[in-house]
């Protein structure tokens, strides 16, 4: 099991990387995270959503990406308020319940999940949430230390190290623990080093001293294209000679990694907007997901970021929004069973108009784009939209709509299609020839496995099958 002192250690990454690692030696591994809080989905070929996390998690493991690797997902939708999803569906009643009232229903079907997993395979490499020293939700607990005693793992404790603070994390993390869980702490990890490790000095001597506990690893700040976990971390300014992409970060934004392929593309820069800025000079807008596109829209127009984008799309730079994206740039949003916050006027640039449903639309999709041939992709939404007589069709079987320089669509994975991906960029003016996404995703989880094997872990070469 992989812990971590805060949110953002690296756990997701390293987890990942052991996967790989297990699987190139031969084992049969599978990821597992009891409960994640993200609102980056995925879902399986059987229509059902899970954490994106363990979705690539269960990629670097050369294994089929299951929901039990994921039982619970929550999707947060307000600051008080999430969408919990059990075993790939939506729970209304427990999404109702108080926080700490949701551990007698959700227990059982966690742990159910982790046993199936550790009898089906050789190597289960589970990962913990956030820290598990967050002592005012241990009677709550589903996904920390309840899962390390329930299964009984060799747990690692990893500090993100490029924050500061580790020793002092890792020491009252150790500290915050009950007996009978500091006794599965088989190790510490520095992760994201950078530097010459003999600024370490005799730290980590100090830190066993105290714990009995030694510092097992130290991993190296490394550059890859794995997506993130949680949150949009990626910062960067336009480029004079680039493609310059604004990706709008409202609040809520879900499924931000839609935009990774563009990313990691030489001569673009994409660069997230949270707050009002001029998009003068921009060759495209993307306006992504939501959790919640009232509170979204919202922001925009608090942010003057509506007005602005409006200009933008008179002005002929390109639009395109996805899923909830695509929502905020119709006529409207009706939402009659308030599975969000209510009815809301959209921006008006598109003309389609949607209404939110309580039965959520989870499934993997091959779609004809009319300017090409199949694209694949994911839907995850409740809304129902219905395009009016100025939108033509982009995307078969009402999952896409333009109307000049905007076009709206419901596929996310859009832009992971190479040859839709180099059709939008060279549209832009790249000059730039596009490449399989999915091959560059399975080298960087070979590179990041390597990065493990080097680091000298002894986790490594623990398994007996080994």
């Amino acid at each position: 099991m992989i812990a971590g002192c805060t949110s953002d250690a690296g756990k997701s990454f390293l987890v990942a990387a052991l996967c790989r690692h297990f699987a190139n030696r031969g084992l049969r591994v599978a990821p597992f995270k009891a409960q994640n809080m993200s609102n980056q989905a995925a879902v399986t070929t059987e229509g059902l959503e899970m954490g994106r996390a363990q979705y690539l998690q269960a990629l670097a493991a050369r294994t089929t990406p299951q929901v039990r690797m994921n039982p619970v997902l929550l999707k947060p939708s307000a600051d008080t308020r999430s969408q919990v999803i059990v075993m790939g569906r939506v729970d209304s009643t427990i999404s109702s319940l108080p926080w700490m009232a949701r551990r007698e229903r959700l227990w059982p079907v966690v742990s159910q999940a982790l046993h199936s997993l550790i009898a089906d395979y050789d190597q289960v490499v589970i990962e913990g949430a956030g820290s598990p020293a967050e002592i005012n939700l241990r009677a709550g607990d589903i996904v920390n230390m309840s899962v390390a005693l329930e299964s009984q793992a060799d747990v690692y404790l990893v500090s993100d190290i490029d924050r500061g603070g580790s020793f002092a994390h890792l020491l009252g993390t150790w500290m915050c623990l009950a007996p009978e869980e500091q006794s599965l702490i088989k190790g510490f990890v520095l992760n994201k080093f950078r530097g010459d490790p003999a600024l370490l000095g005799n730290a980590m001597d100090w830190l066993q001293a105290r714990t009995g506990v030694p510092t097992v690893a130290i991993i190296p700040m490394v550059t890859h294209a794995l997506p993130e976990e949680d949150t949009l971390h990626y910062r960067a300014q336009p480029v004079d000679s680039h493609i310059n992409i604004a990706l709008i970060a409202y609040p809520y934004g879900s499924n931000l990694d839609d935009f990774d392929p563009l990313i990691h593309e030489r001569g673009v820069t994409v660069v997230p907007i949270r707050d009002f800025t001029t998009l003068d000079g921009f060759h495209a807008i993307i306006l992504p997901g939501s959790k919640n596109t009232a509170k979204s829209l919202c922001h925009l127009r608090q942010t003057g970021l509506a007005a602005e984008i409006t200009r933008a799309a008179n002005r002929g730079i390109f639009i395109l929004g996805v899923c909830g994206g695509m929502q905020m740039l119709g006529r409207r949003i009706l939402d009659p069973n308030r599975i969000e916050d209510g009815n809301v006027e959209g921006l008006g640039l598109l003309d389609v108009a949607t209404t939110l449903a309580p039965e959520k639309s989870t499934r993997q999709t091959a779609v004809r784009w009319v300017d090409g041939g199949l694209v694949h992709g994911y839907e995850i939404h409740h809304g129902h939209t219905l395009a009016g007589s100025q939108a033509s069709v982009l995307l078969e079987g009402d999952l896409g709509w333009r109307q000049g320089n905007v076009c709206g669509v419901y596929l996310h994975g859009l832009l992971e299609n190479t040859a839709y991906r180099q059709h939008f960029l060279s549209h832009l003016g790249w000059q730039g020839q596009t490449g399989d996404w999915d091959t560059q995703l399975d080298a960087s989880l070979d590179q990041v496995a390597g990065v493990i094997a080097e680091s000298g872990w002894p986790v490594l070469h623990k398994h007996p099958l080994a």
